[in-house]
C-alpha cells in the first residue's frame, strides 16, 4: 500500500544545525544522458569521473568525486515536470571568483545557451539558467562578507538587481 503524505510538519523546538554542514551533490533525473553530458561536461565544463553504462554519470569540479550525479534511470526519454509541480527549484553552483563566473557566461554565449535570468544580489552575482531537461541552474559568485549590505541595524539586506552582463564579460 502507497504511504500517505501528510500535509503537516510536526512542530519541535528549533535547534540550529551544525555550521559545517554543506550540500555534497545533486544527483539529477535526466531524459539523455549524453545531451545532459555534453551540456554540463561540454559547455559548463565539469569533468566526468565515472559513468555506469547508459544510464549514470558523476561529474565534478577540481577532482572531487561528484559535484552532480545525472541518471536516466526513471527518466529516459521523459518530458520535463510541467509547471505549476513541487519540485528541484534550482541548483545553485558557487564559482570561487567574478573572473570564473565571467568565464561561465563567455562559455555560455559561445554555446548559445540562453539566460532566463543574470541579478546582482548585493551579497552575490547570478546567472540563470536551465540544462537541457528544463532544470533550474544558477551559476554564482559570492562577495565577501565585509561587501554585503546591510541595514540601520546591521541585518543582511539583499537586492534583487539587474546584473551588468558587458561588465561581468570583461572580466574574461
Amino acid at each position: 500500500m502507497p504511504e500517505e503524505h501528510s500535509n503537516t510538519v510536526p512542530q519541535i523546538p528549533h535547534r540550529a544545525i551544525d555550521g559545517g554542514v554543506r550540500v555534497g551533490h545533486v544527483h539529477l533525473k535526466v531524459s539523455d544522458l549524453n545531451r545532459a553530458l555534453a551540456f554540463y561536461c561540454g559547455v559548463l565544463g565539469f569533468d566526468l569521473t565515472q559513468r555506469y553504462g547508459t544510464q549514470a554519470a558523476f561529474i565534478s569540479a577540481g577532482g572531487y568525486h561528484h559535484h552532480i550525479g545525472l541518471n536516466t534511470w526513471e527518466s529516459r526519454g521523459g518530458p520535463p515536470p510541467p509547471r505549476g509541480t513541487t519540485g528541484l527549484y534550482h541548483v545553485a553552483l558557487l564559482y570561487p571568483t567574478r573572473a570564473s563566473l565571467a568565464d561561465a557566461l563567455k562559455r555560455l554565449v559561445q554555446a548559445q545557451i540562453p539566460l532566463t535570468g543574470a541579478s546582482d544580489h548585493g551579497v552575490s552575482e547570478a546567472l540563470y539558467l536551465n540544462d537541457p531537461d528544463g532544470n533550474g541552474i544558477e551559476l554564482y559568485w559570492d562577495r565577501s562578507e565585509a561587501e554585503w549590505p546591510r541595514d540601520a541595524n546591521g541585518n543582511l539586506a539583499m537586492i534583487t538587481a539587474a546584473l551588468d552582463l558587458d561588465d561581468l564579460l570583461a572580466e574574461a
